[in-house]
């Protein structure tokens, strides 16, 4: 009886947590005829249950190239389906790259959601990615860089 109590309980305590959640996915662009269209190198998109109208998405490709350390800031391209965007791949082919991207949402009171998508060889290292519950740090984007 008193793990079936358990059962019950867990799941109707633990789902508020989850209700209404900012998240954000990367997807491979394969899998969106429009992307693909627009030769994007990455798809990101964000899900808020809260005025979903609000949430912005900001991405740079964080780099070392010719010894230099590099930020870039990345345009996002929107796409017909709300909260999908691509990223074109406007880094430079040379040196080492990660993609910081970080979705944010002023009803979310400061929680960020983000990623992290490391470039091999001049293409998304999918296997790689980490998704994020918060915005990725310069920590982050350093071990990427690794």
């Amino acid at each position: 009886m008193r793990n079936t109590w358990k059962s019950l309980l867990v799941p109707v305590l633990v789902a508020p947590l989850f209700g209404g959640a900012l998240t954000l996915e990367v997807v491979n662009p394969s899998s969106n005829a429009e992307a693909a269209k627009r030769q994007a190198a990455v798809v990101v998109q964000t899900t808020a249950c809260t005025s979903p109208e609000k949430t912005s998405i900001t991405a740079t490709a964080e780099g070392i190239a010719g010894g230099k350390r590099q930020s870039i800031p990345i345009q996002l391209i929107r796409l017909s389906e709300p909260g999908k965007f691509a990223i074109a791949k406007t880094w430079p082919a040379d040196g080492k790259w990660v993609l910081r991207v970080v979705a944010n949402n002023p009803d979310y009171h400061g929680y960020a959601a983000g990623a992290i998508i490391p470039v091999r060889g001049n293409e998304p290292d999918w296997k790689a990615v980490q998704r994020l519950y918060r915005a990725p740090t310069a920590d982050d984007v350093n071990a990427a860089l690794d």
